[in-house]
């Protein structure tokens, strides 16, 4: 049975693991890097970013979260996560913070405001429902939440979400110094897979269903068909080597 880390130091790492539960997946927490060795796959959960950040480097896991997310074995960041896991993140607090990076895009911390403009709503979401059954829409739990400005050539898009109408001009800056521009578009991007590695603004473990969990851990069985595929290719190769032949050594009588 597939085992699934889920990084606990802050936020909504108990209802991750309440939604694996549910759908009979073992899941542990995860607060040191050694608790890294041996796992599936890794939830990183929404929170504060900023101080899953510093409990992070408290307990030097950025090292090792990052040998994890570059060995190939599936990793999902929400909300909080996803900002983890970006190669780049725009309007972060003063002085920043440390970033895993591994997924090529780049994020807005808090492009949705406040904890005061939270919000719910439909997302369209056609490749989740291809997969893995259920209708064409999902509940996006939006809590302080950040969004997806722009992704590289290899990051699937996976959700839109509208600009809600009501909020007010949402400005972007890339850095100090920069010039800030206002974000014009009428939807951001808000659920990503690269490979390995699945992204969502949004928090599926605060609703009851189950597909983004079950669609991470589709991820895994990819992951483990690929890496018996590789072995098998490697042992077929082995035996196509021309075998040596012994030697003919001279006999002396």
């Amino acid at each position: 049975m597939a085992v699934v880390g889920v990084l606990a130091l802050q936020g909504s790492y108990n209802e991750h693991l309440a939604a694996l539960r549910r759908i009979g997946v073992r899941g542990v927490e995860v607060r040191k890097p050694e608790q890294l060795l041996g796992l599936d796959s890794l939830i990183i959960p929404g929170g504060e970013s900023t101080t899953m950040a510093k409990l992070a480097n408290y307990h030097n896991l950025f090292p090792a979260l990052r040998e994890f997310v570059s060995g190939g074995k599936p990793v999902w960041g929400t909300c909080a996560g996803l900002i983890f896991l970006a190669n780049k993140a725009v309007g972060q607090k003063t002085g920043g913070q440390e970033l895993v990076g591994g997924l090529d895009c780049t994020v807005h911390r808090n492009f949705f405001g406040s904890q005061l403009q939270s919000f719910e709503t439909e997302l369209s979401v056609p490749k989740l429902a291809e997969k893995e059954g259920g209708n064409g829409t999902c509940r996006g739990v939006f809590i302080r939440a950040p969004a997806i400005l722009e992704v590289g050539s290899d990051v699937e898009i996976l959700a839109y979400c509208p600009v809600p109408a009501n909020r007010p001009s949402i400005i972007i800056s890339s850095g100090e110094g920069a010039e800030e521009e206002v974000y014009s578009k009428d939807r951001v991007i808000v659920a990503v897979r690269q490979g390995n590695i699945l992204a969502t603004a949004f928090h599926p473990e605060l609703t009851s269903d189950s597909r983004w969990h079950r669609f991470f851990l589709d991820m895994d069985k990819e992951s483990q068909a690929k890496a018996l595929a590789a072995l098998s290719l490697s042992s077929i190769d082995a035996e196509d080597l021309p075998k040596k032949k012994p030697l003919d050594l001279p006999i002396f009588e």
